[in-house]
């Protein structure tokens, strides 16, 4: 049975497998003389977006699903072990292919871009933080919004208002907000180089006189609710409206596409689960926007 899901796979292959064609240096490293994988790189990206929208967090499961139920896509698919090794290796190549989709929509020059941060949590017992290999990265921090504690990363995300990814970084959970978003925009300049003008909004966290200044030397307007003793703020009717779409962008992550249980053991395995979430929502609004879909967020015709 054809499913929407299918539609959009077949997309994404194809754009995957086109830039593949054009830039073959994308590819993850392999030596040129030897068995050549009987798993493509776009396939290899398809099935890992697959498996985010369908709320699969176990590979195995998601492989023995596949085998019964996705044989029309898929003529060949990897054991756990394989599969689990190649996607390791192909961070950057989900990280390539999530700025094709993001700049082929009606919203990907949208002036109006929301930061955040949510906690990527990754462990919660004593003998976890101890002998996890994620030592040394993951932290112990405080997420506000839930009111609670948690051992483990953030993800700092900027997006337009409609939640398409345009910028991210997985840092501790300690990490000043402030100078991850200014990272972020120095290590790739050309996302503000052509934009004058482009409004950032932002929580009460994004705040102080210099790093406003460096912001505004790039042309960036910030807009954010006053701190407490601050006169009011510019836009300040429209923080409570707007923080409540910054908040929904996060629940799509952990709510659908299961950020929070990403299973990630290393720092490598985590990384890219978090690229497959990322990549999963840039492709539903990629593929919502050029199938004329009123809500351009929406996975339900996706998940199932």
């Amino acid at each position: 049975m054809k499913t929407e899901l299918d539609s959009l796979a077949t997309a994404l292959y194809v754009r995957t497998d086109d830039l593949l064609e054009d830039s073959p240096h994308l590819a993850p490293w392999r030596p040129s003389v030897g068995i050549a994988p009987r798993l493509s790189d776009a396939e290899l990206v398809t099935l890992a977006v697959m498996q985010a929208m369908l709320g699969f967090t176990s590979e195995a499961r998601w492989l023995r699903h596949a085998r019964s139920h996705l044989g029309h896509l898929f003529p060949y698919l990897p054991k756990q072990p394989g599969y689990n090794k190649r996607l390791r290796k192909a961070a950057e190549l989900l990280r390539r292919v999530t700025r094709v989709p993001a700049t082929d929509t009606s919203v990907g020059s949208d002036d109006v871009w929301s930061v955040d941060s949510t906690p990527v949590e990754c462990g919660r017992s004593r003998e976890t933080v101890k002998r996890s290999d994620f030592a040394g990265w993951a932290e112990y921090g405080y997420c506000a919004s839930h009111s609670r504690f948690f051992w483990g990363l953030r993800l700092h995300l900027v997006c337009t208002l409609q939640g398409l990814p345009i910028a991210f970084a997985l840092t501790g959970a300690k990490a000043d907000e402030r100078e991850t978003l200014l990272d972020l925009l120095a290590a790739e300049p050309g996302l503000v180089a052509g934009r004058p003008g482009q409004t950032l909004i932002g929580d009460r966290h994004y705040f102080g006189r210099a790093f406003e200044q460096q912001l505004a030397e790039q042309r960036i307007r910030l807009l954010r609710p006053a701190r407490k003793g601050e006169p009011e703020r510019p836009g300040a009717p429209l923080f409570k409206p707007l923080r409540q779409v910054i908040e929904s962008v996060n629940e799509s992550f952990k709510g659908q596409l299961d950020l929070e249980r990403h299973r990630g053991r290393t720092p490598r395995g985590v990384v890219v689960r978090v690229m497959q979430r990322i990549l999963a929502l840039t492709a539903a609004i990629w593929h919502n926007d050029r199938t004329g879909q009123p809500v351009l967020r929406s996975l339900t015709a996706y998940d199932h």
